[in-house]
């Protein structure tokens, strides 16, 4: 008897476990659905800005009881980089001419969120690939292989490794992974090159608005912008604000970079309900480099002030909880 009720007690136990695992993954695959949602179509950031986080700390509780779930952990991913993206490094970069010491506190929690996002993202590629962080780190052009990735999780890992060296360009071990970044997004875009209307082509304008010493053309910059702009049919303020900041601006090409703001603001959020969020955002942005033109074309070194943004991170539509910005 006392044999029987010790198996009893270890199924009763069992069966809760599984229980309370089934209803974290349902709820899981709730969040973490495709489709557009509440946060993306919002026309308020400041109500997205403070109902965000207990979102993305809801989503880290639920992975504890549940941590392969794969919608799970590209939602963290994409919410994380999106926050950091959209409400820490846009304030750093708002006040940066102004408050300097804050503004580089600011950076330093935005990389921190950047790199977290990261980690799950790679968690959710470890599933598929065992040991690919330690492959990225020996050899980046042969560590993705043969494996078949989606592009949303090659993507967002991407974002959120590059967006981290993007503010952390102080940190040398940071700044070494920089070609991860650009294989993970040439393979992303070999996958889909149609991917959320031109997401992984925007980030090009960015990679390739870089120095030639770190890989960068702005010959193909300037191609991957039109291409951005085709696939969106030129609803996507934030391909103009990524073209004046990461090609026109380097290039001290004031009146290109005073016109693709222009045409960044001129984009109506209402046109593509789905992203209206995300085009507020990029046209918050663009009003910020408008407010800093003077400053930013006084001189050859101004332009170094502006550290290129690779989080351009776009409004997919896998990701409905945490919010997904261009």
């Amino acid at each position: 008897m006392r044999q029987a009720a010790v198996v009893a007690l270890a199924a009763v136990s069992l069966t809760g476990c599984s229980v309370k695992t089934f209803a974290v993954n349902k709820l899981g695959d709730t969040l973490s659905a495709p489709g557009p949602s509440v946060y993306t179509t919002d026309d308020d950031p400041e109500l997205i800005k403070a109902a965000l986080p207990f979102s993305l700390k809801t989503l880290e509780s639920l992975l504890q009881a549940s941590p392969k779930h794969k919608g799970m952990l590209l939602t963290a991913c994409s919410g994380f980089t999106s926050y950091a993206n959209a409400f820490v490094q846009l304030d750093a970069e708002a006040i940066e001419s102004t408050n300097y010491e804050e503004s580089e506190r600011l950076k330093a929690r935005a990389r921190r969120l950047y790199l977290r996002g990261r980690d799950y993202c790679m968690r959710r590629a470890e599933l598929r690939r065992p040991g690919l962080r330690e492959a990225l780190a020996k050899d980046p052009a042969t560590a993705l292989g043969t494996t078949k990735f989606d592009v949303d999780e090659l993507y967002w890992l991407g974002a959120s490794w590059g967006s981290a060296i993007a503010v952390g360009v102080d940190q040398p071990d940071l700044v070494a992974d920089f070609p991860v970044v650009r294989t993970l997004m040439e393979r992303a875009l070999q996958i889909d090159e149609d991917y959320a209307d031109g997401a992984i082509h925007e980030v090009f304008i960015t990679l390739d608005g870089m120095s030639p010493s770190m890989g960068g053309d702005a010959a193909r910059a300037r191609t991957h912008f039109e291409r951005a702009v085709a696939l969106s049919k030129g609803k996507s303020a934030s391909a103009y604000v990524a073209m004046a900041a990461s090609v026109a601006q380097p290039a001290n090409n004031k009146e290109e970079f005073e016109k693709l703001l222009e045409q960044a603001l001129a984009v109506n959020p209402d046109d593509v309900p789905n992203n209206r969020l995300a085009t507020l955002i990029a046209q918050k942005r663009a009003r910020i480099l408008q407010s800093r033109v003077d400053e930013l074309f006084t001189d050859a070194s101004a332009h170094s002030m502006t550290a290129p943004r690779l989080a351009v991170a776009p409004p997919v539509p896998h990701t409905p909880v945490p919010l997904s910005f261009r």
